[in-house]
């Protein structure tokens, strides 16, 4: 298996097409033909499936599709860390952040690497947290933003800050609490959440059980952010969340948080990177930027209810 072959298969799969990709890699589409049966003859089923007009990824390309991605990404990182200018991180660091974190997290920190990393492009990627674990553990991403539930310890993980749940509430909503409500009574209330295993819903499955409460009274499954807004606006009923994702509309009235007590609903946010992919000069300096920068929002008040995990440590330490 070689390098070409990987990207000849990628563009391939980019472009539908073998005289597309042929043109786009700069190679006699006899040639490309060729490496990309040398592929298939190596991985033993066909990538693609040959239509009257281009071509599609067969359920076996579709699984090698990731794979090649990363080994790529892994070979370019590679690179750059031998041929950047000592002491200045460069190169590209792919960062994973779920749709709930985005609006507290997102600006600022392409806002931070910009200033303080100008050599590095910093690519964003806006994800389910469900589909952000096995990117992570691919290498098709380099770090993620995730929830610890316990379950990561597939990952190097270095803690960042603890985040409120408040019930979320239409202002103009009949049944909206004034002020603090119980977690037995936030979990009789119309809800709205994300699908399992997505977002908040396993935090609040385990704190139900915990508790030996019934399970949420669920009636819709969103997990988009956007469409979980939309729905509030319209007095479908309340969710479980943060108060960043609504901000906007706590802000102008629109909505209504109030919190959850006397219990304690809450979630740890933790940056994430794989313990068996080396991490780039370049990740582990964004890694050391965003450690600085939750540090700012929690002081500032700007990531509303975060409590920083205090640690002086700087992210994934070189082993």
């Amino acid at each position: 298996m070689e390098l070409r072959q990987l990207r000849y298969f990628l563009a391939i799969a980019e472009h539908g097409s073998f005289s597309k990709a042929a043109a786009v890699v700069h190679v006699a589409q006899s040639a490309l033909s060729h490496q990309l049966a040398q592929l298939e003859d190596e991985l033993g089923p066909p990538l693609f499936h040959r239509l009257p007009r281009g071509v599609e990824l067969t359920p076996a390309g579709r699984a090698f599709h990731p794979h090649a991605v990363s080994i790529l990404r892994q070979v370019d990182d590679a690179r750059q860390s031998v041929t950047q200018t000592e002491g200045e991180a460069a190169g590209k660091v792919i960062f994973g952040i779920p749709h709930s974190v985005s609006q507290a997290l997102a600006l600022p920190l392409l806002k931070a690497v910009r200033s303080a990393l100008p050599r590095v492009e910093l690519e964003l990627t806006e994800e389910l947290t469900g589909n952000l674990i096995p990117q992570l553990r691919t290498g098709l991403i380099h770090l993620a933003v995730l929830f610890d539930d316990g379950l990561l310890d597939e990952f190097r993980c270095h803690p960042l800050l603890e985040e409120s749940l408040l019930l979320i509430s239409p202002a103009a909503a009949p049944d909206a609490p004034r002020g603090p409500i119980s977690l037995r009574e936030a979990l009789r209330m119309p809800l709205i959440l994300p699908a399992s295993p997505h977002g908040v819903r396993p935090i609040v499955d385990a704190a139900a059980w915990k508790a030996g409460l019934a399970a949420p009274n669920v009636i819709a499954d969103i997990s988009s952010i956007s469409i979980l807004r939309t729905s509030l606006l319209a007095g479908l009923g309340h969710t479980l969340l943060p108060p960043m994702p609504m901000q906007h509309e706590l802000d102008n009235g629109t909505l209504r948080a109030v919190p959850i007590a006397p219990e304690d609903l809450s979630r740890r946010v933790v940056l994430c990177a794989s313990r068996h992919i080396p991490a780039s000069a370049a990740t582990l300096a964004v890694a050391r930027v965003l450690h600085a920068l939750i540090g700012k929002l929690c002081r500032d008040g700007s990531w509303r209810e975060a409590r920083l995990i205090a640690t002086g440590n700087p992210p994934f330490p070189e082993r």
